[in-house]
């Protein structure tokens, strides 16, 4: 049986003084997938610090571009806002995708984006749309932040407390997910913002990408068909019993055009 001590901190700065001061500590956000991890055996932390006391890390907020997003936020919160659903209903609708009715009402979009696991859907909304993650010390671009397999740029006493996401004039998220878990085979996000295209994979990959040949393609007119023979390698994608690479990189191709004719609609 693992044993730990819990926290339960009700400050930034009390959370920060315990994540540097404990031996092996673990941040406790919607504990969506730390406690999986934990009952698999596959952590053995000293110490439990739970996020949910501190309640300036949840909420959303409208700003003149932008809409910032705590990052102790539930994914069903962002699912439902109106202030979403009016200025960036992609990232609402994505939130709505994620899981099942327990999972929403539980995770936080700050620890699945800390989390990086390579078929989360959030990573490819913060990629697609050029959102900033601000942690208790810095704010990180999007193009910065994701590194590889649950592999991020926080440093290990670092905590995300919110996320910034510009708005897009057009957006859209579609993904092919796991029947089960829901997670994404494959997950494509489009974002249009001043004229400018950015399209972010998902589920593909070890962690999240860009397709620059398609975002080129779809600079001057976004058209569907001019993707139609863009397509990734597969060489560096995901090959497991879900889908073989060849197929995730099938799958990227027809999301990508499938997701930009739901943007014209």
């Amino acid at each position: 049986m693992l044993e730990f001590s819990y926290h339960r901190p009700a400050s930034m700065a009390d959370a920060v003084r315990l994540l540097q001061d404990k031996e092996s500590p673990k941040l406790l956000a919607g504990g969506m997938t730390l406690l999986p991890v934990l009952k698999n055996g596959l952590a053995d932390p000293s110490d439990l610090i739970d996020l949910a006391g501190i309640p300036d890390l949840a909420g959303i907020q409208l700003g003149e571009a932008d809409v910032t997003i705590g990052a102790m936020t539930r994914h069903a919160t962002v699912a439902n806002s109106p202030i979403l659903k009016k200025s960036i209903p992609a990232l609402s609708a994505l939130a709505a995708q994620i899981g099942d009715p327990q999972v929403r009402n539980r995770g936080t979009i700050g620890g699945s984006i800390a989390n990086s696991d390579p078929a989360a859907d959030y990573p490819s909304a913060v990629v697609a749309l050029g959102a900033t993650i601000v942690t208790d010390r810095r704010r990180i671009h999007a193009d910065q932040f994701f590194r590889g397999l649950f592999e991020t740029a926080l440093e290990v006493d670092e905590i995300i407390t919110s996320v910034v996401f510009p708005f897009a004039t057009r957006a859209a998220y579609l993904k092919f997910r796991h029947p089960a878990s829901r997670f994404a085979l494959v997950g494509i996000f489009v974002a249009e913002q001043e004229g400018k295209v950015r399209l972010a994979v998902t589920g593909a990959g070890p962690s999240v990408f860009r397709v620059s040949e398609m975002e080129e393609a779809l600079y001057r007119h976004l058209d569907p068909g001019l993707l139609k023979d863009i397509h990734v390698s597969p060489d560096n994608l995901n090959d497991d019993f879900h889908g073989g690479r060849e197929y995730r990189a099938h799958l990227v191709n027809v999301l990508a055009r499938r997701a930009v004719k739901s943007m014209l609609v």
